[in-house]
């Protein structure tokens, strides 16, 4: 059992920037792939960035966030620059039993955050 909990969330103004953070339990935290997603109101969760061997990201994000980890610490980051508004949504924090292949959608995790709130303000 995998117990995640994001911080860092907030509200910034448009090409702002914040850090994500998602603190896991566990002796075994280095063995899961580790993924971000977001949801925005009325629309559905989407992938945005995860990391196992390599990162990846969706095209929305790519080159303005960056995932990173630190297995000393069980912690996963993300950090967001050049906010837009259209970046606003619940982030959640997520695990996924790492068998070679970093998943991209939601059914290849395991375990979930409670996510964190990012508003980002035209």
């Amino acid at each position: 059992q995998v117990q995640l909990v994001e911080s860092g969330g907030g509200l910034v103004q448009a090409g702002g920037s914040l850090r994500l953070s998602c603190a896991a339990s566990g002796r075994t935290f280095s063995s899961y792939a580790m993924g971000w997603f977001r949801q925005a109101p009325g629309k559905d969760r989407e992938f945005v960035a995860a990391i196992g061997y390599n990162t990846y990201y969706a095209d929305s994000v790519k080159g303005r966030f960056t995932i990173s980890r630190d297995n000393a610490k069980n912690t996963v980051y993300l950090q967001m620059n050049s906010l837009k508004p259209e970046d606003t949504a619940v982030y959640y924090c997520a695990a996924q039993k790492w068998a070679g292949r970093v998943g991209k959608s939601l059914s290849e995790y395991d375990y979930w955050g409670q996510g964190t709130q990012v508003t980002v303000s035209s």
